[in-house]
């Protein structure tokens, strides 16, 4: 047996601990709200670790849901980003599928995102 600590595994100058230094994605919650039931269904995926999900697809070019799911699995700098243990799932590339194709569609939601997150990186 051996005890690793993620933190540790992760380069101190990876772009994403760059990232999460300067950007804060707490605002996710309060652009998402509306899009939620609060007492309706079983709970649902954290959505800033969904976003964060996203957004790892699109900084490293991961074009695939599929692909994306893989990578997080072994990628301790994405599991780090999104706040994942070792021991932790990766959340199945159906629910970003499913919300990117029925909770978000026809919303303006990812450009509002995006956009936020080029103000803060401005900043």
């Amino acid at each position: 047996m051996e005890f690793v600590c993620l933190e540790d595994l992760v380069p101190q100058d990876h772009l994403l601990r760059k990232i999460d230094r300067h950007i804060d994605f707490s605002f996710i919650i309060d652009k998402v709200k509306p899009y939620y039931s609060e007492d309706n269904g079983r709970p649902s995926l954290d959505p800033i670790v969904l976003f964060k999900m996203m957004f790892i697809g699109y900084f490293f070019g991961i074009r695939s849901e599929r692909q994306l799911e893989k990578e997080i699995q072994t990628n301790v700098a994405y599991r780090w980003f999104l706040g994942l243990r070792l021991t932790d799932p990766v959340p199945h590339h159906s629910t970003i599928s499913w919300n990117r194709c029925n909770r978000f569609k026809d919303t303006d939601i990812f450009q509002e995102i995006f956009d936020e997150i080029v103000l803060q990186a401005q900043g």
